[in-house]
């Protein structure tokens, strides 16, 4: 089921949004009683995005009833994601004053913890980072070039050696002394990640890329996988055992949701 402004979309109504490839989305997570963890954050996070991307202000008011109408009918748990454009906007003309339209799409989510991790490093800095933009081409490029290396997504460290995040995750690590390490870095500030800053101690660091992997354990963070374990940094294998992987799983399942 993909709505655009509550309807059933159109081919007319995407081919803006693939020629152009012009907007900025979030994605949440639907848990079996209809609520979403986070869902505030989602909201501001799209009004925050609108504003940088467009330079228009967003009423989540009306986002979150086009998200209801498609959800409506959907089994639970399940993953939309909503996503900002404008289709009357072109690759050419992109002064004018933008009108924003919600593209709301559904999927399944599954319900068993993922398995851990395998996690190439490459060197790679998003565009506009703050943004969770639809420019997905570099992410997406990296992911494939690790997976036909045999492993299951990248690990992003910029041009000055420190490690920021993943393709579509955040990364957080654990040190010797059992404390949760966010990466000081340009990052996109993702919502699970905000949730667990809030409910574990943790601190901020530069952390190199050999720095990571004289961590003790590591985890990728989003809103579909919750908390991932990484079981390796390259070559260098992490532990799955940490007693702060299940601890921080736990926080976020705690996490209690917020209605639509």
């Amino acid at each position: 089921m993909v709505t655009l402004d509550g309807k059933p979309v159109s081919a007319d109504d995407l081919l803006p949004l693939a020629l152009t490839n012009l907007g900025h989305f979030t994605s949440m997570r639907v848990e079996a009683d209809g609520t979403i963890r986070g869902l505030s954050l989602h909201t501001e996070r799209l009004a925050r995005d609108c504003k940088a991307v467009f330079g228009t202000a967003l009423d989540t008011g009306p986002v979150l009833d086009f998200v209801r109408r498609g959800l409506d009918g959907q089994d639970l748990p399940c993953v939309v994601r909503v996503t900002i454009y404008d289709p009357g906007m072109d690759l050419g003309h992109l002064a004018g004053v933008a009108e924003p339209h919600v593209l709301v799409p559904v999927r399944g989510a599954g319900t068993s913890r993922p398995a851990p991790l395998r996690a190439m490093s490459v060197t790679y800095e998003r565009d506009l980072p703050q943004v969770k933009h639809v420019g997905l081409l570099g992410p997406l490029h990296a992911r494939r070039t690790a997976q036909l290396a045999g492993f299951g997504d990248v690990l992003f460290v910029g041009r000055d050696g420190h490690v920021s995040e993943g393709s579509t995750w955040n990364v957080g690590f654990v040190d010797r002394d059992g404390i949760v390490v966010w990466p000081q870095a340009d990052v996109l500030p993702g919502v699970t990640m905000a949730l667990l800053r809030e409910r574990a101690e943790h601190r901020v660091a530069t952390v190199t890329l050999d720095r990571a992997k004289d961590m003790v354990a590591a985890f990728a963070t989003n809103t579909a996988v919750g908390v991932r374990p990484l079981a390796a940094i390259d070559t260098t294998a992490l532990s799955l055992e940490h007693p702060a992987l299940d601890d921080l799983a736990a926080a976020y399942l705690s996490v209690p949701g917020e209605p639509l």
